[in-house]
């Protein structure tokens, strides 16, 4: 990926979201382009129109922390959109003041047995562990009978391949369109954290070229950091799902995270997960996983 293109269509793309009513500025003139001109996102970070302008055609490389906060702070970036601007900016420096996730060799990664204990140990809740190129890398029994659907008769099961090129995707994600936007906001992000990714970079191209959803969607370089919330799910087995979830980063495998999925207690969701349980026991789920 081109850290240029990448900082200036990020920089531009957020500038064109912000009206001068919401920057506190007055609306003067006519704009060729939606959202505040140069020299006001200059004006508000309290830098010079041509050092910001020199930022956002991309030669972001030695700007500042002190700089960098103040643009995030004219942009009115979140903490997602905030982090992956420091991101494209050690990226365009090649030095990075976070530890990128370990590269991984030519064998394939699985998970050691005190990991798959840990999961297995998870038993009212489906628990998964995934990357940030959206592998879906191990599960618990639940986890692997909730996701069913997504595993392939050979190879590994991603969430973005099978979110924008699987048909099945649009019946399980009820909420598909916010699914599908938050994946490419979870990848966008695993780009500037780690740029030099070259299976992310494949995963990207891939589906660029053959989803024109995603390649809409990747275009608006929205970031996002997928941490709690609460997800809905159509399965083929036992209906309708609303989970609650919490996504932690795993300290002892860097670049991996670990998903733990819950519902209400008392409710359908809780009956229906039970049911789920109960179906997974007697059916092929595990032996249908480990051909991934």
């Amino acid at each position: 990926m081109d850290t240029r293109t990448d900082v200036r269509e990020f920089l531009v793309s957020r500038r064109a979201k912000i009206t001068p009513d919401e920057a506190g500025l007055p609306d003067v003139g006519k704009r060729r382009v939606p959202g505040l001109r140069r020299g006001e996102v200059a004006a508000l970070a309290g830098v010079s129109i041509e050092y910001y302008s020199k930022l956002e055609r991309g030669a972001i490389a030695g700007a500042s922390a002190s700089v960098l906060d103040a643009i995030a702070r004219a942009l009115r970036l979140d903490e997602a959109e905030r982090a992956h601007l420091f991101h494209l900016a050690q990226a365009a420096d090649g030095t990075s003041a976070i530890v990128p996730p370990r590269r991984r060799g030519a064998k394939r990664w699985s998970p050691r047995p005190s990991l798959e204990w840990t999961l297995d140990a998870v038993t009212t809740g489906p628990a998964i562990v995934s990357n940030g190129r959206t592998d879906l890398l191990a599960a618990n029994h639940l986890g692997r009978a909730m996701y069913s659907v997504l595993y392939p008769p050979r190879g590994r099961p991603n969430f973005a391949r099978f979110a924008f090129l699987d048909d099945a995707a649009r019946r399980f994600y009820p909420e598909w369109d916010l699914v599908a936007d938050t994946t490419v906001a979870v990848l966008r992000a695993s780009a500037g954290r780690d740029p030099h990714n070259k299976t992310l970079h494949d995963l990207v191209g891939e589906l660029s070229t053959r989803s024109d959803e995603f390649r809409r969607l990747w275009s608006a370089h929205d970031v996002r950091v997928y941490g709690t919330g609460i997800k809905r799910f159509r399965h083929h087995i036992v209906g309708d799902l609303t989970l609650a979830y919490e996504t932690m980063d795993m300290v002892s495998e860097p670049g991996l995270s670990m998903t733990i999925y819950a519902a209400e207690p008392g409710s359908a969701t809780e009956h229906a997960l039970a049911l789920l349980g109960s179906w997974a026991a007697g059916d092929d789920i595990d032996a249908t996983a480990q051909q991934a």
